[in-house]
């Protein structure tokens, strides 16, 4: 990149939004590639920037934001390693929260199943977990060895225990005994990592022993008593053994450290290459960005754009194109009108897409990979290097024309502004006009009427204006593209009280020609605002019509479903009917069974036997009937379901409305094959009802350009861990069930939580309340790197 390239890049502000960037990072090295971020030139670098972003962005949806806190800078520790030299506890307890980190980002990749473009980065992640959990188990703190580092240190400390026991017991029995008043106070201490007792200044011989220090004021000498000096002794010696054991470990660890030197220096690459790339995620998510469509040829389609150093709620969305259809755009319009913000928003969205960041716009937003992006923005003008306003940008002019060439995106600010204006236009179109022979793209803002003469009579040169409302003096931030501006110097004046003689005679100082021009600007302004009035009450009355439909077809789903309902609640009551007269006719039969034993005539049987076949035939008839009647099928008309396609949902009219998946078209003899969960089946096309879609599109009332603007997502990632410092204990629990509930629905496989250490009330409050929750797998104090005791670390099942 040139040095006029990088002198725009601080002109666009690219270096802001850079510094929003490093702010989402966690790490220092993550922060260093924030900020050494540049555009791409090469094509497939910048989508695989972008769509590293995106698949972070995506992820971050479905899992939350990975825990990426426990990255440290190893690498100098590494180097001293692997020269012979030992680690002290610090620097080795900053290995394990290393290998923490990267235990936990293979954690979080663990339950992603597609592959991504971080899927290569993923691998190069190795971990360690014998590794940390040595140097965890054996270091306490920075300054602490556990007991349990090894059996020999175990047994070292257990016998300091019981001498320094010892110690204790002798010292106590003399300062509660008859040399108690000898002593300044009823204490022992320790001076130079001996056990003392401080003596009165004047009793100095009353209290044999060796002196060891001295108060300020000299009253109090601190004496080691001679009962103690030989046990003191003894415990010195051990102090000496302890020490040597402990570098005995730390020199066994970082000996192992050492073994996986390049496991764990990839591991810290890895990580920071992930703490860079989450960060675009989440400036993606904090300026409602989106990943646009990287093109191939050199021209640019912004819709919706909005610049990300704007407020996001209160930034008006733009459209601005360039490079299909022409390659120069002349944007005119009043001042403070939005121009300048316009072409710093082409030039700096397109910068951000070059580097893998997102843009504030809309998804169908097209942009380009351009080889330079010139920028002549702002005053620059210099009383020490006598530079004037016009020296000063046309200096920076005369540079752009030696570099720009094809595939260069050039944007001016006020071209030729600052000189006599009849001479400024006439150079601002030559300027133009070279760029546009070299090759590139040119985007422009004036207030010269020669130059949007110049665009309406010169093939690929496209007029633009900023929109501005006479009536409310304040213009809308809105672009319009083909229409030229106007300054309309004259309504303000007018508006602000200016006398109408003045105006007048101002009036008669333009030229005919000049008049004539803007009147015909005027009158395509009222005819485009009277279409766009049009345009919107067309839209209305085609969303009420769309409203209406909707209700008219839910009123018909509905009705159909409650005649389903009734007819499906007649067929269960006439089974029900069918069979209580069943078993009422087996009672009948059962009773003349009875009167068949007492009967003594064979007509008497002949006639039971008649008697019983009829009142079963009938009943057999009758169930027969009722049966016919609720088998009969429900049908639609054929010619509501004509156009039914693969993927299309449906409802199965004679199966009890179940929903079911077209997964192919209607065959010729009107039968269509669709899936009912794991069941594949051919039904009659006659016999389904298709279900209405969701309706998808953007508001109405939204503005639109030359496409639909696509609906934007909106999601935050749930967060990994809270702050419930400087809560009491029914608060702080209160925010604890909320960040759980919201953890669990992101899935989250834990969560921190931060009381802070205190008196300890709040964390044991805390835990014990999340003992008790059926959700939680595992509740434990953080370690070194974590927090230790000033947070809470939960596992949930």
């Amino acid at each position: 990149m040139n040095r006029l390239a990088e002198k725009s890049l601080r002109t666009l502000e690219y270096f802001t939004v850079l510094d929003l960037l490093a702010a989402q990072t966690v790490s220092a090295h993550g922060r260093e590639l924030a900020l050494a971020l540049r555009p791409i030139n090469d094509r497939e670098d910048a989508v695989l920037y972008l769509r590293q972003t995106t698949d972070a962005k995506n992820m971050m949806v479905k899992n939350g934001s990975p825990t990426l806190g426990g990255i440290r800078d190893i690498t100098a520790s590494l180097r001293r390693c692997e020269v012979g030299g030992a680690l002290n506890m610090r620097e080795l307890l900053e290995v394990a929260s290393l290998l923490q980190a990267s235990r936990l980002m293979q954690a979080y990749f663990a339950e992603q199943e597609e592959k991504t473009a971080l899927t290569p980065i993923y691998h190069r992640l190795s971990g360690n977990r014998s590794l940390e959990e040595s140097i965890t188990t054996s270091i306490l703190s920075e300054e602490e060895m556990a007991d349990g580092a090894s059996a020999e240190l175990t047994s070292i400390r257990r016998e300091m225990r019981r001498i320094g026991g010892r110690v204790r017991e002798t010292l106590g029995r003399m300062i509660s005994g008859e040399r108690a008043k000898y002593l300044q106070e009823a204490i022992i201490t320790q001076r130079n990592g001996r056990f003392v007792v401080p003596v009165k200044a004047e009793h100095r011989g009353d209290v044999p022993g060796l002196v060891h220090d001295t108060s300020g004021t000299g009253a109090t000498i601190f004496v080691e008593p001679a009962q103690v000096v030989e046990i003191n002794n003894q415990l010195k010696v051990l102090e000496g053994r302890e020490q040597q054991e402990i570098e005995r470990i730390l020199h066994m660890l970082s000996a192992e450290v050492t073994q996986c030197a390049e496991s764990l220096r990839e591991d810290y690459e890895a990580l920071c290459a992930f703490d860079f790339i989450f960060a675009r995620a989440k400036l993606s998510f904090a300026l409602n960005a989106c990943e646009p469509q990287l093109v191939e040829d050199y021209h640019v389609n912004l819709q919706r754009a909005r610049h990300p150093l704007l407020d996001q709620k209160k930034a008006v969305p733009i459209d601005i194109a360039i490079g299909d259809g022409y390659d120069t755009l002349v944007i005119t319009g009043p001042n403070t009108g939005g121009k300048t913000v316009s072409i710093k928003t082409l030039g700096l969205l397109c910068l951000m897409a070059q580097s893998g960041l997102h843009i504030p716009a809309s998804e169908l937003s097209e942009v380009c990979i351009f080889e330079n992006i010139y920028a002549d923005i702002g005053d620059e003008q210099s009383i020490e290097q006598s530079l004037s306003t016009f020296s000063s940008h046309m200096k920076t002019i005369v540079g752009i024309m030696e570099k720009c060439a094809r595939g260069d995106l050039v944007l001016f600010d006020e071209l030729g502004a600052g000189t006599d204006p009849i001479e400024g236009a006439a150079l601002a179109v030559s300027v133009i006009g070279y760029a546009r022979q070299m090759g590139a793209r040119v985007a422009a803002t004036t207030h010269y009427s020669e130059l949007k003469t110049f665009a309406l009579t010169t093939d690929g040169v496209e007029n633009a204006s900023c929109e501005f409302d006479v009536g409310t003096l304040r213009p809308t931030y809105r672009l319009l593209t083909g229409i030229p501006g106007k300054s309309n110097a004259f309504a303000i004046a007018a508006r602000l009280g200016l006398q109408p003689t003045i105006l007048e005679r101002a009036k008669e100082q333009i030229s005919n020609e000049n008049t004539r021009f803007e009147d015909v600007l005027a009158e395509l302004e009222k005819e485009r605002r009277q279409l766009e009035r049009y345009k919107a009450e067309a839209e209305r009355l085609r969303a009420s019509a769309q409203s209406e439909r909707d209700k008219a077809e839910n009123l018909r789903d509905k009705t159909q479903d409650e005649t389903d309902r009734i007819l499906e609640n007649a067929r269960l009551k006439a089974d029900r009917i069918l069979k209580d007269a069943r078993m009422a006719a087996e009672t009948v039969f059962d009773e003349l069974e009875d009167m068949k034993k007492q009967a003594q005539k064979s007509a008497a049987d002949a006639n039971l036997s008649a008697a019983k076949s009829a009142l079963r035939g009938i009943i057999t008839q009758t169930e027969t009937e009722l049966r016919g009647k609720a088998r009969q099928k429900h049908t639609v008309d054929p010619a509501s379901v004509k156009n039914l396609k693969p993927g299309d949902e449906v409802q199965l009219l004679n199966v009890s409305g179940v929903t079911a998946t077209v997964l192919k078209a209607p065959d010729a003899d009107g039968n269509v094959q669709v899936q009912a969960g794991i069941m594949k089946m051919m039904v009659r096309v006659e016999e389904v009802r298709p279900l209405k879609k969701k309706d998808s599109k953007p508001s109405p009332k939204q503005p639109t350009g030359g496409k639909r603007a696509a609906r934007e997502l909106r999601v935050e990632a749930a967060p990994s861990e809270v702050d419930v410092r400087g809560l009491c204990a029914e608060e702080a629990i209160l925010e604890v069930d909320q960040f759980i509930s919201s953890a669990l629905m992101s899935k989250l496989p834990g969560v921190r939580i931060i009381h802070g250490k205190g008196t300890g009330t709040l964390r044991a409050a805390i835990q014990s309340h999340l003992k008790r929750n059926k959700f939680c797998k595992t509740v434990r104090n953080g370690v070194f790197g974590e927090g230790e005791m000033g947070v809470t670390v939960v596992e949930f099942r």
